[in-house]
């Protein structure tokens, strides 16, 4: 059939699945809005920034676990989206970003919004490509899915040159791409499995160490039933949170800077570490020279260059972990003797018995964790969560009740600030009015993209925007309490803006609460109202969030109070 290069991303859009795109257009992608006009055949959404748009999609990705797709024009268009792509890549976000070039005579011209969006793109994405003819534009197309929701997910950018979105082509949609150097491996090696399985059984301190792979393979029935079976204790890193589920016993929380006493005990005093989808990052090892010094470590992923890269492995899988942990299970049933790690599991509650996760609420103050803990208490499961970047996000991680997969969405791998409130959105866009979404954030992080108050609200989206407002650069501030001797150097934020006023401004609905009483009442309120909404909640300015373990020192040695605030 014939049809333009603007017609072709349409379709190939729509031939995909998508039923959301969101962007902002510009005059090298100008043609394809133009198409988007003409066909009304998805739904678009125009954020107003090019970072929103991509963070958006990042969000709607995350929720649903389908491909996001985003769509940016040339030159700064394109460089605005570039935090979006890193953001994505860090935590392995299956999206599609179609952006816009200038014609292809004037590429290497430094022309008119013309930048390398390939070469600047190419450290912060799965792959890329700068489509060269009309001819090879509906397999790029169908490769940028087939690799962006494939093996480890990440982001890919196709990069379109005007000229050929308005040039006019056969378009043959593909039903396969073939790919002689990019095969995944799902299987995992069977050898490997049942010496990984053998490990299993022979330990004494065994300790499940879940990753955000085990969410991106929708694994997590059969990681709880792996844990049911063998009764081995776990730790979920901040990107897995609500895999084992919140209330599950055999769950000790969170494991790495900022995780449980108890979690990160068990990380060091191991003797087999039983990796699932995760990567070691240096958040979780600490001082790698002291990290799990006397166990050995099984490591499943999908993506081998994972394995090895930071700690030594022993029982190295490669695969997919919903496959891998399938095949593990009948030989684990057979062979796998719960009560041996009793003594084990023992020693673990007594850790948590020791130095459980609390703080010390007051009257007086409202305390941040305070808020998380309610939230959970009012919504629960039924909220989907989102935050941006600092102690904010740290107190969600630790506090809220997460009891499932996708119901916990944030920037791990990059700690991009001014990502909850458009990931917020493209969130409530992909799960509906099924769930009401909350972004906690901070008085620092959300002014990185407040402007996104104006697409929600004229979109109908009721995100809750959460503001735990301690007029600080919280977790900067934190620093600087603890290793700079309080030179508190640009991170006080007292002059704000009026939260309340600006929502209303900009046509969403605004509060403030200065008590626990009219917190409850202000979500409600917020919930009612089915708009965009912003609580700005007067929270201790200098609350510190602890359990932490400084930036290079061992996992096993951590801050667990400090005094002097």
């Amino acid at each position: 059939m014939k049809m333009s290069g603007a017609q072709m991303v349409c379709e190939a859009i729509i031939a995909e699945g998508v039923d959301t795109v969101f962007g902002y257009p510009g005059g090298a992608i100008m043609n394809v809005y133009d198409e988007i006009y003409k066909q009304n055949a998805f739904k678009h959404i125009l954020t107003r920034h090019e970072q929103a748009a991509v963070h958006a999609a990042d969000g709607y990705a995350r929720a649903t676990g389908r491909v996001g797709v985003a769509m940016v024009t040339s030159g700064p268009g394109f460089t605005n989206a570039v935090t979006g792509l890193a953001t994505a890549y860090a935590d392995s976000v299956p999206m599609v970003v179609i952006s816009g070039q200038v014609p292809l005579s004037l590429i290497g011209t430094d022309g008119f919004q013309e930048v390398d969006a390939v070469g600047i793109s190419r450290a912060c994405t799965k792959h890329n490509y700068l489509v060269r003819s009309i001819e090879e534009l509906p397999r790029v197309l169908k490769e940028a899915f087939y690799i962006a929701r494939s093996g480890r997910p990440g982001p890919v950018l196709v990069d379109i040159p005007k000229d050929i979105t308005g040039e006019i082509g056969n378009f043959e949609y593909p039903d396969k791409v073939d790919l002689p150097t990019y095969k995944p491996r799902y299987k995992g090696n069977d050898r490997q499995i049942k010496k990984a399985v053998e490990a299993i059984v022979t330990s004494k301190k065994p300790i499940l160490y879940i990753g955000g792979g085990t969410v991106l393979s929708e694994a997590s029935e059969l990681v709880r039933e792996l844990a049911e079976v063998t009764q081995i204790p776990a730790v979920e890193t901040l990107m897995a949170r609500g895999v084992m589920g919140a209330s599950n016993p055999l769950l000790l929380g969170m494991v790495g800077m900022h995780g449980n006493y108890s979690s990160n005990m068990a990380m060091s005093e191991a003797d087999l570490i039983i990796s699932l989808g995760a990567r070691f990052d240096d958040r979780v090892t600490g001082k790698l020279s002291e990290f799990a010094k006397y166990a050995d470590v099984i490591h499943v992923d999908i993506d081998p260059a994972n394995i090895g890269k930071i700690v030594d492995v022993d029982y190295p899988i490669v695969g997919d972990i919903k496959t891998v942990v399938h095949r593990m299970l009948p030989m684990l049933r057979e062979k796998a003797n719960p009560d041996r790690y009793q003594v084990w599991r023992n020693i673990l509650a007594r850790y948590d018995e020791l130095h459980p996760l609390s703080y010390s609420d007051s009257d007086e103050v409202i305390k941040p964790q305070w808020v998380i803990e309610r939230l959970g208490q009012l919504l629960g499961e039924k909220a989907v969560i989102t935050s941006d970047v600092g102690q904010h996000q740290m107190w969600t991680a630790q506090f809220y009740p997460f009891d499932r997969p996708r119901q916990w969405i944030n920037s791990g791998g990059l700690g991009t600030m001014g990502y909850g409130f458009p990931a917020a959105i493209g969130a409530q866009v992909g799960v509906g009015d099924e769930k009401i979404v909350v972004n906690i954030t901070g008085d620092g992080s959300i002014l990185m993209n407040v402007q996104e108050l104006v697409t929600a609200a004229e979109n109908n989206i009721p995100v809750i925007n959460v503001i735990l407002n301690n007029h600080f650069l919280g977790m900067v501030r934190q620093w600087q309490t603890f290793f700079y001797d309080k030179r508190y150097s640009e991170t006080d934020l007292s002059f704000q803006p009026n939260w309340k006023l600006l929502a209303e401004a900009c046509g969403g609905k605004g509060f403030d609460v200065e008590s626990k009483e009219q917190f409850d009442k202000a979500l409600q309120d917020a919930i009612d109202a089915k708009k965009v909404a912003f609580i700005n909640v007067a929270v201790d300015r200098f609350e510190n969030v602890l359990p932490m373990v400084p930036a290079g020192g061992a996992l096993y040695n951590m801050m667990l109070e400090h005094k002097d605030k």
